[in-house]
């Protein structure tokens, strides 16, 4: 794994915090979970998230790919 100099991945929160039926955030896109963990997670984890909230916001209409 290799180490990347500088900031840390910052939080995609939007300041829109409301859970849909899912328990997914419909500001952010993140799952409970993943809010819940992102103050632990490396920067790689948090990469990997964030390609997750684009792609759940593409399948929901909110953006386009």
């Amino acid at each position: 794994m290799s180490e990347r100099v500088g900031r840390p991945v910052a939080s995609p929160c939007v300041n829109i915090c409301a859970l849909d039926e899912r328990d997914v955030c419909t500001g952010c896109q993140r799952s409970v979970a993943e809010i819940a963990r992102w103050s632990k997670m490396d920067d790689d984890e948090r990469r990997a998230v964030l390609m997750m909230c684009h792609e759940r916001a593409v399948a929901a209409g909110l953006v386009f790919s």
